[in-house]
């Protein structure tokens, strides 16, 4: 397919575009293949806008006729008027969640760039998407892909332990569609072991090692559930590889993250959870977290409520209550606190899982490593952290991240799971502004680049998806232009401490707090915080070499005028 013929109208001419926190610019628009463009010229300034189409959730449009304007936009008190004659706009709503406005002269150059924009945003094949074509002049397709392999992480583990070895019996990714070709399991399990335990779990996915903790040498594992169905079935290599993870320990936990009454009732179309006959070192504890459609929705009313300008005080509270969204990141961090007190505090391994294990299980592990491990809270150790954890191990972005808060379109495969793992690393660094590396400006523009980005990182469902459309070979990887020096700046911490200690998060209702870089990003300047945050900047990295050259025996001005 050629983009050609999806474009109706590539370019058109006197287009006013209104946007937040910015005056009306009137300029030429151009529609390409995956941008849209509009260039304008004030006096010695050119003003772009340069939106990837693929940020694109809606598209709204209106037609009118217009009689008695001038035929030429006229600014008056900062506002421009539309042409006369036949008029159109044009609202396009993003998925980062700003709203933008095209007048477009003309009732038919409207509608076909309408057209365009919504035939040019939704396109279904992976690799006629803007990755496939992005090619920036500091990066190489040459270079390494991602920041973490399971050979490596496996490397720092038998540093510590020798229980633990590499699998490729999912090299072909016949025994499980969502987990990586080489996995790290427990030694004294066999690869033909393995293969029946994953005939025993939904999608294949058999519990495999999450996270290993080096100060007491407990684990934590993660799995989808058993299918036990209504008659109860066993497996005994599920068992046996349960117990090998336990290596001895008198006592594992089992944290699902469904209710008890979800998980019987999963029993019912063939799934389940661990008996404690038959899995007796376990105990099991339920810590319900919402997902799929429940969790969209909660989304959709916090965006309403977060952008409707006529909110009076009481409405605005009773609106972010009713939606629940802090009391989904209540829960998840209620989850993996537990999840971290049971590795931690009680010295016991533990699996997660809920039903499909790739949604809730990968947040709940997620922010218990970041609880858990300072390694992990460091900017690069993040970013392999959610290589590791999301990309590895199967969260299926493509039809997550398909939609935002602000599309028309309602597929049930959606979800902001990967959204509210950000919004509860958000509040542990609000809690620990000291503790983290990277800054809430990363976590923003993870946010964004999860639903509309230029690099392949995000590309499709899981590695056997990637691997067989060649996203590692044919597009960039998100994490080796972070890790440049300019961007990295940028998006890390200037007051970051390091810690070895465990931070553990307040969860009471005061302490939860709306992430109103995200939310309210749009609706309210943050330019001045913006600006503070700058000057904190400059002011730490000033200090930092002031205090290098004292180490060096080099006097620093004041000094010399002291002197």
């Amino acid at each position: 397919m050629e983009f050609s013929e999806l474009i109706k109208t590539a370019n058109v001419e006197d287009v006013v575009l209104t946007r937040p926190f910015h005056p009306p610019v009137k300029g030429t628009l151009c529609v390409t293949g995956h941008h849209l463009l509009l260039s304008a010229r004030d006096g010695e300034s050119s003003v772009e806008l340069l939106l990837l189409l693929r940020n694109v959730d809606a598209v709204e449009k209106s037609v009118e006729n217009l009689v008695g304007y001038p035929g030429h936009l006229l600014r008056k008190s900062g506002q421009c008027e539309r042409p006369a004659g036949s008029s159109g706009s044009i609202t396009i709503k993003c998925k980062d969640l700003s709203v933008l406005q095209l007048d477009i002269p003309g009732m038919e150059e409207c509608l076909n760039v309408a057209s365009s924009i919504e035939a040019l945003s939704s396109l279904e094949s992976v690799t006629e998407m803007y990755p496939f074509f992005y090619r920036p002049t500091t990066l190489s397709l040459q270079n390494k892909w991602g920041l973490s392999t399971p050979e490596e992480d496996f490397q720092q583990i038998a540093i510590h332990s020798e229980r633990w070895r590499l699998s490729d019996v999912n090299r072909d990714f016949s025994v499980c569609p969502t987990y990586p070709p080489t996995i790290i399991v427990p030694r004294a399990v066999e690869d033909e072991q393995l293969r029946r335990a994953a005939r025993f779990r939904q999608g294949g996915r058999f519990p495999v090692l999450s996270y290993y903790h080096r100060k007491n040498g407990k684990v934590i594992v993660r799995s989808s559930q058993p299918l036990t169905g209504a008659n109860r079935r066993r497996c005994r290599e599920d068992e046996l590889l349960l117990q090998a993870v336990m290596d001895g320990s008198e006592r594992g936990y089992v944290i699902d993250t469904r209710s008890p009454q979800l998980a019987q009732q999963a029993r019912v179309t063939g799934g389940g959870f661990e008996s404690k006959s038959n899995y007796c070192n376990f105990k099991r504890l339920h810590r319900h977290l919402e997902r799929g459609k429940a969790l969209q929705e909660s989304l959709i009313k916090l965006v309403e409520a977060c952008t409707d300008q006529s909110n009076s005080t009481d409405r605005w509270l009773s609106r972010l209550e009713s939606c629940r969204w802090l009391s989904h990141v209540s829960a998840a961090l209620v989850a993996a606190g537990l999840l971290a007190e049971c590795v931690e505090r009680e010295g016991c391994s533990a699996l997660v899982h809920g039903s499909e294990g790739t949604d809730t299980t990968l947040l709940v592990t997620t922010v218990a490593q970041l609880i858990l491990d300072p390694r992990c809270r460091t900017f690069g150790g993040f970013l392999a952290l959610i290589e590791r954890e999301w990309l590895q191990a199967g969260h299926p972005f493509q039809q997550r991240c398909a939609h935002s808060a602000l599309s028309h379109a309602r597929p049930r495969h959606e979800a902001p799971t990967f959204l509210l793992l950000l919004d509860c690393c958000w509040q542990l660094c609000r809690q620990f502004p000291l503790a983290l590396e990277f800054s809430e400006a990363l976590l923003l523009r993870l946010a964004r680049e999860a639903y509309a980005s230029n690099f392949g990182t995000f590309l499709c469902n899981s590695e056997k998806e990637r691997c067989a459309l060649g996203v590692k070979t044919k597009t960039h990887c998100l994490w080796g232009w972070l890790s440049q020096s300019c961007e990295r700046d940028e998006l890390s911490n200037p007051l970051y401490q390091p810690t070895e200690l465990a931070i553990w998060p307040c969860v009471k209702p005061q302490a939860i707090q709306l992430w109103r870089g995200l939310f309210f990003r749009w609706t309210h300047n943050a330019r001045y915080l913006q600006e503070a945050w700058e000057e904190i900047s400059h002011l730490v990295k000033q200090s930092k070499a002031e205090g290098c050259k004292a180490s060096m025996g080099l006097e620093t001005p004041a000094a010399q005028v002291a002197v």
